[in-house]
């Protein structure tokens, strides 16, 4: 991003458990209260002032204001805030970083905003935020909704999180190290990566939060396991997994007892029926299902219920998986006005009984799991603020292994996983057949878009990318399917709209990732993305480094910028390049993007489950031996 984008904030303060920023600025550190006592005695004697201060010291402070204002500077990084529908705030590359200053204010929590036609506003009902402090404007259930929040920009931190206990700092420093290690290793390849997507290579503070985070990827992609998917004699020697057996509130009660209002405009009963996958899709054949996108826990949990390795003894253990439908939690209040309190009242009761159980005592949680349905943001709520709930702030969820669909990627223990998509196989013979149909789908059209404007959000791309695809509409070049008054409700219009397409335009949707994204790949369209954070610097277990191998990346400022025609860009893709795109999308990539049903037999292939169950259960493997 251009410097001139770069946020004004003249200070963020970090709390030694890491939830906040060590106090920044580029010269010193000035606590709120002393610069106020010091301007109001200025104000009094403004001649004793301005004459024990030389003029070029006096400059010197002005041009300090000034430069403090358009970016901030932790030590040797810098660190960069992106766009998130789901957010108010901003995207930070630092743990608990939020870095607008702009005061904001919460929508009606009643109002029935849960699709394209409803309108949101930045100064809609609700009590106004102080300028410190960043509210969060309501996560809206379907992909597509109106953004009227002018989007953010960017900012700055320490990539490494502090914790009091002891043996977080120790796990910390580890994965640190490990990071610096691994990032020497393949210094090559992080730069590359980083020239592709830094739009402005001047921009060192950009850059230089680019680097911190492709390093951290880099530890990431250290933990991929080797082992297959297997079930044969062995494979689960010494990689029991525990499940605990939480009392029902903390799980199951939240689908089965508020599912017909977990939020004001929706019935989510339907979608927790076949456990949690919902309604068959007969339309799109065998192993389809009118699954929601925050759907993960449930499915998650059925799958390792039935799991080969699962052990029924704490001590035959080395993984111990929590099945905590935290993101249900917090889902039920999220448009409803509720105080603070009651949206974290669960989540606390349960840590109380978690923190008696003998295993999480051994070992601080280092050798558990939890998998979250909704995006790190919603469980990382800063004091003032509003919105979602402290689950993940909380000191003793520093250790545990965290599966979520969007993760913070400053965090080495939050790792993203696919969102749930329609496509829940039972056999590897599913896989095959699915396989053929999309291989053989007539593309007709070149390009298509499913997903609405926002008008309300000058600097976002979606309305140049709809006008740009819709001028060659006539000739059948790009396809826009409008989501606006539920449009993109009927997942069968949407999987055909991609199989029947080349390209499929994604960029950001309610926050930096975006569902349909796998929607795209699991139908063989190759995906078009905008900015990095959509999917290249999430999920590095599921998706390659040489993210060219799958994907097309045309920056956002590019286009909003007007420098660059997406459509006239991708009809330069040659055809060869295009099927060896699809070839590796559809017979490498998909199988691991899919969740199997619950009963799944795959043997041949590795699905998204499998995929990230064997990568946790060999880093607590790794964990647990003796260096």
């Amino acid at each position: 991003m251009a410097a001139s984008q770069l946020l004004k904030q003249k200070k963020i303060s970090r709390e030694t458990n890491n939830k906040k920023l060590v106090p920044i600025q580029k010269k010193a550190d000035v606590d709120e209260s002393d610069e106020s006592n010091n301007l109001s005695a200025a104000s009094s004697s403004p001649y004793r002032f301005l004459y024990r201060i030389p003029a070029a010291f006096l400059l010197l402070m002005i041009l300090f204001a000034w430069s403090s204002s358009t970016t901030v500077i932790s030590g040797s990084y810098a660190h960069v805030c992106i766009s998130s529908r789901k957010l108010s705030n901003l995207y930070c590359l630092s743990a608990g970083t939020s870095g607008n200053n702009e005061a904001v204010r919460f929508p009606d929590f009643g109002e029935e905003n849960n699709n394209d036609n409803a309108t949101s506003s930045s100064s809609g009902g609700g009590n106004p935020v102080s300028t410190t402090t960043i509210m969060l404007n309501s996560t809206h259930l379907m992909e597509e909704i109106p953004y009227n929040h002018a989007e953010p920009v960017y900012v700055a931190p320490n990539i490494v999180k502090e914790t009091n206990d002891q043996n977080s700092a120790n796990t910390t420093a580890a994965a640190t190290t490990t990071t610096i290690r691994d990032a020497n290793a393949t210094s090559n390849s992080t730069s590359m990566f980083i020239n592709r997507y830094i739009y402005n290579k001047d921009d060192e503070d950009l850059m230089t939060a680019a680097q911190a985070v492709e390093e951290q990827l880099q530890v990431l992609r250290s933990w991929r396991s080797n082992s297959s998917n297997s079930s044969s004699s062995g494979t689960c020697d010494g990689r029991g997994i525990f499940v605990y057996d939480l009392p029902s509130k903390f799980n199951k009660d939240l689908m089965n007892d508020d599912c017909s209002n977990m939020v004001p405009w929706m019935n989510f009963c339907e979608y927790f029926t076949n456990e949690a996958m919902g309604e068959p899709i007969l339309k799109l054949g065998k192993g389809w299902y009118r699954t929601h996108q925050y759907s993960l826990e449930p499915i998650f949990h059925a799958r390792v219920l039935k799991h080969p390795c699962r052990v029924y003894n704490v001590n035959e253990a080395k993984l111990f998986y929590v099945p905590y439908y935290g993101g249900l939690d917090i889902l039920r209040w999220h448009f409803k006005n509720s105080t603070v309190n009651v949206k974290d009242m669960l989540s606390l009761e349960f840590m109380k009984w978690l923190q008696l159980q003998q295993p999480w005592v051994r070992n601080s949680g280092k050798d558990h799991l939890f998998v979250l349905g909704k995006i790190s943001w919603d469980f990382r709520r800063r004091d003032g603020e509003l919105w979602g709930t402290k689950f993940l702030e909380l000191d003793q969820m520093q250790n545990p292994l965290k599966l979520l669909i969007e993760r913070q990627p400053w965090h080495v223990n939050d790792i993203g996983v696919p969102h749930p998509t329609h496509f829940h196989p039972h056999s590897d013979s599913d896989i095959v057949e699915w396989k053929s149909k999309i291989s053989q789908s007539d593309r007709r059209s070149l390009i298509s878009f499913a997903g609405a404007a926002r008008p309300g959000a000058p600097d976002n791309i979606r309305s140049t990318l709809i006008k740009q695809c819709t001028s060659v509409a006539d000739e059948g070049i790009c396809r826009f399917h409008n989501c606006v008054s539920g449009g993109c409700d009927q997942p069968e219009s949407l999987i055909e709209l991609f199989m029947e397409s080349e390209f499929c335009l994604q960029p950001p949707g309610d926050s930096p990732t975006r569902k349909s994204v796998f929607d795209s790949l699991i139908s063989g369209c190759i995906p078009v993305l905008f900015d990095p954070f959509t999917a290249y610097y999430q999920y590095p277990w599921h998706l390659p480094e040489d993210h060219r191998r799958y994907s097309v990346y045309i920056a956002k400022e590019e286009v909003r910028d007007m420098k660059v025609n997406v459509v006239e860009r991708l009809m330069k893709v040659s055809l060869k390049e295009r099927k060896e795109m699809r070839r590796y999308i559809i017979h490498e990539l998909m199988p691991r993007l899919v969740y199997g049903e619950p009963n799944s037999e795959l043997h041949r292939f590795e699905d998204a489950f499998s995929v990230s169950i064997n990568n946790v259960l060999d880093r607590v493997v790794e964990m647990d031996s003796p260096l």
